[in-house]
Order: structure tokens, then C-alpha cells, then sequence
């Protein structure tokens, strides 16, 4: 049998491929032997059917926090009721409707009779369960407390859901208004203005050097609103390509913590995401190195993200995180680097940083209620200047011109 597998050196370098064994213990075995530190290992599916249909069915539905969050939740009473981990999990894929869901749960259900533990059947599926839900459950497994560390989730997935639909909320109405702008402002030149300049062309009147310019452009538009089209739809995919590689990325997230208007809220809402998962990991039972590694994966920035990673670097040698947070004045405020120092001098971190939590998640809900507000000024200027060209640039002249008649 083949199983996929991904593994670390001793140098600490990842390494991906197959390796053929009879079992998957005897897999991990050889990779041990090979000197690779095994993370993942799982058996073969993509070229099976099972594995193609399954796929197939998380291109088709895939799963959302909503969905995680509801599992966990019911996962968690089910669990306290002392109902056991397998029918809890036979139970909840009856009543779900995604087909995908019901299929890795399904899988879960098997591999745990089978003899594997319940973190382990969850990290053969990192696109569904990310590293968090695995260690927080794989620390109720060996604390014996794992209904709490399902609840632990599940309040984990339900905090980033809120926190994620109200920052989507917020943007909704400005993007919304920007789209509809830009589809009406490209039909307006393209099609519209073309038939009022052809007014002017025909009284040959002189116009000013802006009017000229706009002539030039919608006749331009008109006849090769295809090509315009092209490019902007390859821009789009140039930009999406570039933001989704790894350099890209880095420049995305420096560019989001200085946008105007935009970056006070981004900042809050990372340290939101920092503090809530860093203290549900670490009241969940993961050691702080770790738990600031496994921040810094779901943290969704990657400029908080190394200031995470150094931090573990620092605990790891004796330090305190508070240090490090100290160097980053503009990221982390002074505010949250003086109670972490607090957390971890009186050893209540974990009741610290729910705090810290608590605080800039209200401050995060009152700014996405004032978004709107501060957005639509913006918004109002930017249309009234579009409004304004047209009118001075086509309109003007042709008033003028009538009037002359």
C-alpha cells in the first residue's frame, strides 16, 4: 500500500512524497529510519475513485467555519453526554446535507475504529481542519479532557466565523458601489458617450483639450471595448497570480496595514485573531513555543506572523514574548506588549490575552459599524469628480456650442 506523506529533516526542511509500506505505523517507521520527522502521513486516494469523488465534491460544496463550528459545537454535547466519539461522529454525518463534509467524517469515523486517534484522523485532512483544531484536540487526547478541548474549538471557529463576517460586512457596501460604478462607467464611455460626442464632430465647432482627450477616449472604447476588456481582466489576473505567491503575499499584507481608512481596522483585527487563538491554544493545554507556531499559521497576515515566530523563538531560549512585542510599536500596540509582560509575570497569560481579545474584538465591531460612514465621503467625492469630468469635458461644450447657434 502507498501512503502520502510529509515529513521534516533534521535540518528542518519539508519533504513530500510517497513511500510503500504495509500499514501506515510501518510507513512512519521507514520514515523515521530515513531520518525524517514524519507530520503527515495518510494513504494514497487521489488516483482512487473515493478520491476523486471526493475532490469532486469539495470543489462542488467545500466546508465553511459556519459548518465547522456547528459540527464541534454538537460534537461537544454529544461527547459530554457520554455518547462515544465514533457514533457522536456517525450521528452528526446522518443529519448534515454536504455531501463532502458527510464523506470526511465518514473517513474520521473509520480511521478511528481502525485503531487511529481522533487528532490523527483529523490531520489527513489539513484543507478541512487546520493546525489548531489538530493540536488543541490532540491535547485533550493525552490530557483526557477531549470534550473540552471540542468545546475549545468550537468557541475558537465560531470567534474567527463573527470576526471574518463582519469584516466582509463592512466591505461589502464599498465594493458593491465601487463594481456597480466602474460596470455603468465603462458602459457610459463605451457606448453612450461615443453617440454625444458624435454630436460635436458634426457641428465642427472648437473644443477645449479635454473635451478632445475624452473624444479620443470614448472612440477608442468603442471600437475596441474587447481589448479594454482583456486588460483589465488580465490585470486582475496578473494582480491575483502575484498576491497569491509567496513574495506577493508579503507585499499584500504590508500594503493592508497601510491602507488609509483601512489599516487601524486591519491591525485590530489581527491582534484580535493573535490573542483569541493564542489563548484558546494555550488554555487548551499546548505549550507556548507552540502555540505561538501554530498563531502564526492562522493568523491570516504574514508580517504578524514572523513577529509570532520570533516570539516562539524567543520563549524557546528563555525569553519573554513581551520583548520581542515591544519592537514592533506600529504592529502591536504598547498597550498589548505591557499586559502580555503582565500575563507572563503573574503566569495568567491565558486570562490575559482573552482580555486583550475581548477588548479589540468590540473595538473591530464598533469600526466595521462606522466603516459605512467613513467610506461613503470617499465614495460620494470619487463619483461626484466622474459626474464632474463628464459634464465639464462633454456636456459644456455642448451647451455652449447650442448656444451660439
Amino acid at each position: 500500500m502507498k501512503f502520502n506523506f510529509k515529513a521534516k529533516t533534521e535540518a528542518g526542511d519539508l519533504k513530500e512524497g510517497l513511500v510503500e509500506a504495509i500499514s501506515r505505523e510501518a510507513a512512519i517507521d521507514i520514515l523515521q529510519r530515513n531520518g525524517l520527522i514524519p507530520l503527515q502521513v495518510g494513504t494514497q486516494e487521489k488516483n482512487s475513485l473515493k478520491g476523486y469523488l471526493r475532490e469532486f465534491q469539495k470543489l462542488w460544496e467545500g466546508v465553511s467555519p459556519k459548518e465547522l463550528m456547528v459540527i464541534f459545537r454538537q460534537l461537544s454535547t454529544l461527547i459530554e453526554a457520554r455518547v462515544p466519539v465514533v457514533t457522536s461522529l456517525k450521528t452528526l454525518a446522518e443529519q448534515i446535507d454536504n455531501r463532502y463534509l458527510k464523506l470526511i467524517l465518514k473517513e474520521i469515523e473509520d480511521n478511528i475504529e481502525d485503531g487511529m486517534s481522533f487528532s490523527e484522523s483529523l490531520e489527513k485532512h489539513p484543507k478541512v481542519f487546520d493546525t489548531m483544531t489538530i493540536n488543541i484536540i490532540r491535547a485533550g487526547e493525552i490530557s483526557g479532557n477531549l470534550q473540552r478541548s471540542i468545546e475549545f474549538v468550537a468557541d475558537s471557529i465560531e470567534k474567527n466565523y463573527h470576526l471574518t463576517s463582519k469584516i466582509k460586512g463592512a466591505l461589502f457596501y464599498p465594493v458593491f458601489v465601487i463594481i456597480v460604478a466602474g460596470a455603468i462607467g465603462f458602459l457610459v464611455i463605451t457606448f453612450i458617450l461615443p453617440k454625444i460626442t458624435g454630436m460635436i464632430k458634426e457641428m465642427e465647432a472648437a473644443v477645449p483639450w479635454y473635451t478632445t482627450i475624452l473624444i479620443g477616449i470614448s472612440d477608442f472604447m468603442n471600437q475596441y471595448w474587447w481589448a479594454a476588456l482583456i486588460i483589465i481582466f488580465g490585470a486582475a489576473g496578473g494582480l491575483y497570480y502575484h498576491f497569491s505567491s509567496e513574495s506577493g503575499k508579503r507585499e499584500r499584507d504590508i500594503i493592508i496595514l497601510y491602507l488609509p481608512v483601512f489599516k487601524t481596522l486591519a491591525k485590530n483585527v489581527f491582534i484580535t485573531r493573535f490573542s483569541e487563538n493564542l489563548s484558546a491554544l494555550m488554555a487548551g493545554g499546548i505549550p507556548v513555543v507552540r502555540a505561538l507556531v501554530i498563531t502564526s499559521d492562522v493568523i491570516g497576515n504574514t508580517v504578524y506572523a514572523q513577529i509570532m515566530l520570533k516570539a516562539a523563538e524567543e520563549v524557546k531560549t528563555g525569553g519573554a514574548m513581551s520583548g520581542v512585542f515591544e519592537r514592533y510599536p506600529d504592529e502591536i500596540p504598547p498597550i498589548v506588549s505591557q499586559m502580555v509582560k503582565i500575563g507572563e509575570e503573574t503566569g495568567t497569560m491565558a486570562h490575559v490575552l482573552a482580555g486583550i481579545g475581548k477588548f479589540y474584538n468590540q473595538e473591530v465591531d464598533v469600526m466595521t459599524r462606522n466603516l459605512t460612514s467613513l467610506i461613503e465621503p470617499i465614495l460620494i467625492v470619487v463619483l461626484g469628480i466622474g459626474v464632474g469630468i463628464l459634464t465639464i469635458g462633454i456636456l459644456l461644450p455642448i451647451y455652449n456650442i447650442a448656444g451660439q447657434i
